[in-house]
């Protein structure tokens, strides 16, 4: 017995086939020597065989192809879902955010996060990396995880790295490979890495990154901006959010923290060492950008520990200072790290030299400084211009009021014959160091103090 549907005749076409005499003497023939090609490209090509072929074709031409991929088309890869095992993985990787338009002291940050997940319990590390992906980047947000997490997972497993490799020739390349083995070897890691370009071997951290920018795009509508006073603010930012994913999974993270390789007493390093010799410019070149340092040291070979936001100087084994990690141009123009105060007293015997200097405007430790010194060309002869600038440099250097001076500037810019008076600002930011008094001091003899002792001593009797 049958069911009645089952007695309908089936239905025949009631309009003609717009593909009739087209898809199997011709779209087949595209698909068998091309598997990979899209349907859209089929069209595109039939529509240029074909020019009476109408637009409305199209969406009946792709459900067919469609149709013939899943009777006769080739075999596709298949993803294998895994069981993860508590202690045995964790995953890194990079996550691009210029996108988010967030912005640091007024200027947009092009910025990226460093990413680390355990692919278990689902603990989360994000660390704000300023240049592109480097081993730099990758040791630096890779050992804060493990010390904020408590312990090193068995395995470790990044992309190819290849775009830390990019623009490094073999034996550079090479080295690269050493040390980050080196590094996982540290923490007793297994290195591994997924194949380049196939992103789902990376899929426990490559769909978590878009829960990560989801979640942060979601945190700056909640706050209202996407601007930030400073970096280390906008990092505190991330951090909290992090923390916030990672308190909704505790319980799992604690079980995967108790069967996790105890941390070694100490970390790593997460920076590149490297040697540079000061010249006579008063600074060296490093990655195609010039930083600037006391001239005193002019002649010294310098070593340098290069970080992904800093760089520390050493001159031998001590420790000089840290200066803030500049970028080269996308377009390769050299980049320029300047501190006024490392050059001020030079330009003084030279004020002339600031007329046509290479890095001027990044000399000019704020806005309201370049703004002004544009005045000053504009109304005064170049030597007067560049000898006021240099003045007005000097003060701020000299008299710790920088930010002052820049507000005092500010407000001879907002009038229309604004000019800074040199005598009524060195008044206005008295005293001047070398107008001080000299306090000297008289110490009493030692005799005074075996005087009180005796006393004390006749009392104690």
């Amino acid at each position: 017995m049958r069911l009645p549907s089952q007695k309908k005749a089936p239905r025949g076409r009631r309009r003609p086939d717009p593909l009739a005499g087209i898809f199997d003497e011709e779209i087949v023939p595209l698909l068998e020597a091309a598997p990979g090609i899209r349907a859209v490209a089929v069209f595109e090509e039939l529509q240029r065989r074909h020019p009476e072929l109408p637009d409305g074709v199209r969406r009946t031409m792709e459900r067919r192809i469609r149709s013939w991929r899943a009777l006769r088309g080739p075999d596709r890869d298949v993803i294998f879902r895994q069981v993860h095992e508590p202690g045995r993985m964790g995953l890194s990787d990079f996550t691009d955010m210029a996108d988010l338009g967030v912005r640091v002291a007024g200027v947009k940050l092009d910025h990226r996060l460093y990413h680390f997940r355990l692919s278990c319990s689902g603990f989360e590390h994000a660390h704000v990396i300023l240049g592109g992906e480097s081993y730099v980047a990758l040791a630096e947000g890779l050992q804060n995880a493990l010390w904020a997490l408590g312990g090193a997972p068995r395995e470790h497993r990044s992309d190819s790295l290849s775009a830390a490799f990019r623009n490094l020739d073999a034996s550079a390349r090479e080295d690269l490979t050493r040390r980050y083995d080196a590094l996982c070897r540290h923490y007793r890691m297994e290195p591994t890495r997924n194949n380049r370009g196939i992103a789902h071997e990376n899929g426990t951290i490559e769909s978590a990154h878009g829960h990560l920018k989801a979640a942060v795009r979601d945190a700056l509508l909640m706050r209202g901006s996407a601007a930030f006073d400073d970096l280390p603010g906008y990092r505190r930012f991330i951090d909290e959010l992090v923390a916030r994913k990672n308190a909704r999974c505790t319980k799992r993270i604690d079980a995967e923290r108790a069967v996790l390789q105890p941390l070694p007493s100490m970390r790593t390093s997460d920076y590149e060492e490297v040697l540079v010799m000061v010249t006579s410019s008063g600074g060296f070149t490093l990655r195609k950008v010039f930083y600037t340092v006391p001239s005193r040291l002019i002649g010294h070979r310098l070593r340098v520990r290069l970080y992904d936001d800093r760089l520390d100087l050493f001159l031998g084994g001590t420790p000089l200072f840290t200066l803030q990690r500049g970028r080269a141009d996308a377009s390769g123009k050299h980049g320029h790290v300047v501190d006024y105060r490392h050059v001020i007293h030079a330009l003084r015997r030279k004020p002339m030299a600031l007329l046509n200097l290479v890095y001027r405007d990044q000399l000019f430790p704020r806005e309201a400084y370049r703004r002004m010194f544009d005045r000053l060309l504009e109304r005064l002869a170049e030597r007067m211009a560049c000898r006021t600038m240099v003045d007005l440099l000097s003060l701020a250097h000299e008299r710790a009021c920088e930010a002052e001076l820049a507000a005092v500037l500010e407000s001879l810019l907002a009038t229309p014959r604004g000019m800074p008076d040199m005598a009524a600002l060195r008044g206005r930011f008295a005293p001047d160091p070398a107008s001080l008094p000299e306090v000297v001091v008289e110490l009493a003899p030692l005799s005074a103090y075996e005087a009180l002792l005796d006393a004390r001593a006749e009392e104690m009797a």
